[in-house]
């Protein structure tokens, strides 16, 4: 229960107002999320954290939120 409120919380909190702050705010989250991951599963860390900040900057700077 612990894992999914942390998980909402964070998910909620990857906002920005320009395309280049919901980048660092995605990147971040997805670094937590990929080292998160990694370290659950036996994986190095490191390279959890820099998949998933790739894939979270990338997929937040591509998000346009509603107008």
């Amino acid at each position: 229960m612990k894992i999914a409120t942390l998980v909402v919380a964070l998910a909620l909190a990857a906002c920005g107002d320009s395309p280049g702050g919901r980048a660092v705010s995605g990147g971040l989250l997805g670094a937590g999320a990929g080292a998160a991951v990694s370290g659950i599963t036996g994986h190095s860390l490191g390279t959890g954290a820099l998949i998933g900040g790739g894939v979270g900057a990338g997929r937040w700077r591509a998000h346009r939120p509603p107008a």
